[in-house]
């Protein structure tokens, strides 16, 4: 018997393809530096969740490492909170498809700066947060990004990235838009992968350039990175989020 064709990826789009119509989660992302390499789709299917496949563009994957600073969460439409609900956070991601062609994001590690929400975020959501020592720095159109792993895992782990941000983009390129606009994480379930949307205005993007680069986090991810800089370098001022229910995948 054939197996049935896999559904075609849905567009890339701007702005989110699905209204979130009751938040469950609300943050504010600020500062946010995205490095991006690519990588070979082959290496990339083995990291990702079960029902996924990699996403391409013109048949590269990339793995991103993102770094900015999370302010006032919000949970099931309360007030955002000012000290648990605002943090710094680093990530590794991948991007994916699943079985009904919705693309979305899978961490393969997001390290916090504040312990509770890395264990709530850990324990109760699902994800790969670990406590980690992190900081984020301003200095002219400077931004550094520093991170130390604490718990759990291997202690120093760490990143530090020091970008420079230049002009806006007044006309993101088709690359710009597959690495920033993602509506919806895919995660690992106990019996199936589920999938948690999301909503946001479009990106405010700047073009950057790294002054500084020591990663750790990427290869301790499972990602071997290629030789040389990172393909694309973006910062955006940042913007609100809001997160729907999440759903089966």
């Amino acid at each position: 018997m054939t197996a049935a064709p896999e559904p075609e990826p849905e567009p890339v789009t701007r702005t989110a393809p699905r209204r979130v119509r009751r938040a469950v989660l609300t943050q504010q992302w600020r500062d946010v530096a995205f490095l991006h390499w690519p990588v070979d789709p082959a290496a990339v299917g083995a990291l990702l969740p079960a029902g996924l496949r990699p996403d391409t563009l013109d048949g590269r994957c990339y793995v991103g490492l993102i770094a900015l600073r999370i302010v006032r969460t919000g949970v099931l439409g309360g007030p955002g909170l000012p000290y648990l609900g605002s943090m710094a956070e680093t990530n590794v991601r991948l991007y994916s498809v699943d079985g009904q062609g919705r693309r979305g994001v899978v961490f393969r590690s997001m390290d916090a700066s504040r312990l509770v929400p890395a264990l709530a975020g850990r324990w109760a959501a699902g994800l790969p947060y670990t406590w980690s020592r992190l900081r984020v720095r301003r200095d002219g159109d400077l931004r550094t990004y520093t991170a130390r792993r604490r718990w759990p895992g291997r202690r120093g782990g760490s990143s530090a990235v020091t970008i420079r941000v230049g002009a806006p983009i007044t006309a993101p390129t088709a690359l710009d838009d597959f690495l920033t606009a993602r509506w919806a994480l895919h995660v690992p379930g106990r019996d199936r992968t589920r999938f948690w949307p999301n909503e946001h205005a479009a990106w405010p993007l700047h073009r950057a350039e790294v002054e500084h680069l020591a990663d750790e986090l990427v290869g301790a991810a499972g990602v071997a990175l290629p030789d040389g800089p990172p393909a694309s370098v973006l910062w955006s001022p940042g913007l609100r989020v809001r997160f729907g229910p999440r759903e089966p995948g």
